[in-house]
């Protein structure tokens, strides 16, 4: 039961740190990662659509 609690501290001692820098990396545009992710999903369906002609 030690064992647990030592890692649930190792795990808010992480957590903690990392919310200085907010979680977001300066290279990561949202609204460039939301479009790309909504492209692909589209391209997705539109692939999927193709090949259940049959319905």
């Amino acid at each position: 039961m030690s064992s647990l609690h030592t890692a649930a501290a190792h795990l808010v001692t992480l957590a903690e740190g990392g919310s200085e820098h907010g979680g977001n990396h300066e290279s990561l545009n949202p609204y460039l990662t939301g479009g790309g992710a909504l492209l692909a999903l589209l391209f997705l369906l539109w692939v999927t659509t193709r090949f259940n002609r049959d319905r």
